[in-house]
């Protein structure tokens, strides 16, 4: 992975070479940003940079010496990743989960591209609705890795993604290895919910935080990776906000927005005929999406309705929405005003929290229906 390969962050890149170049890498350092900002990328590529046996001009990896050869399939023993893992169903109960178990999904993830989400690597797991976590066992397993010499006499990096997801017991046995980490040893932790990690794990490593990719860097990227032309390489950039994830998913004529979409349409029309029966039915069905999946649509929604009600004002630099988004919007628009905007994201707001906390899914959704009928006609 090279640093050419990552989508903008010119700056970030410029300040780890910086760090390298003075030999002043951070022992332990955490990427954060937005989602689809490229922390992973960024974090891969470094890494790469930190193990080739031959930097091109001290700005990038090789990508042609024996260590880069092992690192094209994430295979160099100096690299260790951790991430979080599912249990799953008919594991002993004595087995205690880590990373290893699922080292040939992880790689097969990394090879489809560095670009990637929870929800993608859960499908990868065949997850269902389990929860994926960094066991205890990860910490036990990685002192003993990185109490080995280096293979090749340089850094040992290790890799931590979502280090937020790590229990609590693995997260203090990890705050003792990153107080005192054996020589040359680099970590890099990938995070989404910084707040969510334990205080004394902030305090103790470099934050480098990322900016969403910017729309120019975004347009180039669709155009010379996925050759789309300009015009629809811009519309992409605009509605994708500095997330190449979202970029890519705006390509699939039957991602999972679409499908979002036409669940809102039904709803709110439903709502707006104040059918309650089929109304009931909608509920029911959205309900058996799963939770992760219901949380996501929910935001999308969100999403919908300020867009709706920014529609109104009629300005194109305004409106962040697909042709397919925008071609509802002419008729619906209007029903999204300033006398039920913030009740109608309210509502939806409150349904992320209730299903967040596990709240029965049938009667979170039929809630949110019944309170639309009231909701879209005020004006």
């Amino acid at each position: 992975m090279k640093f050419s390969e990552v989508i903008g962050q010119e700056e970030t890149r410029e300040r780890l070479l910086r760090m390298a170049a003075e030999g002043r890498v951070p022992h332990a350092m955490m990427f954060c940003g937005p989602r689809g900002c490229g922390k992973m990328a960024l974090a891969l590529a470094f890494a790469s940079y930190l193990l080739c046996g031959d930097k091109e001009g001290g700005s990038d990896s090789c990508n042609s010496c024996p260590q880069c050869a092992m690192l094209r399939s994430w295979s160099h023993p100096d690299l260790l990743f951790t991430f979080p893992v599912i249990k799953p169903t008919g594991t002993p109960a004595d087995h205690k989960m880590v990373s290893d178990d699922f080292a040939r999904e992880w790689r097969e993830m990394l090879a489809e591209g560095p670009y990637f989400t929870i929800d993608r690597w859960l499908e990868k797991m065949n997850a269902a609705n389990q929860q994926a976590m960094i066991y205890v066992a990860e910490s036990e397993v990685l002192i003993r890795k990185l109490s080995m010499k280096s293979s090749q006499g340089g850094f040992k990096v290790n890799i931590i993604w979502l280090p937020e997801r790590m229990r609590e017991d693995c997260a203090n046995k990890m705050l003792k290895i990153i107080e005192e980490p054996p020589q040359q040893t680099v970590f890099i932790m990938v995070c989404e919910e910084p707040e969510r990690l334990l205080t004394t794990i902030r305090s103790r490593v470099q934050r480098i935080d990322m900016k969403k990719i910017d729309t120019p860097a975004l347009e180039k990227a669709l155009a010379e990776r996925r050759a789309i032309d300009g015009n629809m390489a811009h519309r992409i950039a605009r509605v994708a906000n500095g997330d190449w994830i979202k970029a890519l998913e705006e390509l699939d004529a039957g991602n999972e927005n679409n499908n979002f979409l036409e669940l809102f349409k039904q709803l709110m029309r439903l709502a707006y005929a104040r059918n309650v029966k089929d109304l009931k039915g909608w509920s029911e069905g959205v309900a058996a999406l799963g939770r992760e999946r219901q949380k996501r649509m929910l935001a999308y929604f969100q999403h919908l309705v300020r867009e709706n009600f920014m529609y109104n004002f009629r300005n194109p630099d305004l409106i962040y929405m697909t042709m397919e988004e925008e071609e509802f919007a002419v008729r619906f628009a209007r029903f999204i005003n300033e006398a039920n905007v913030i009740e109608i994201d309210e509502i939806f707001g409150t349904a992320i929290r209730d299903i967040g906390q596990n709240a029965n899914a049938k009667m979170v959704f039929y809630d949110v229906a019944m309170r639309m009928i009231a909701a879209i006609m005020r004006k």
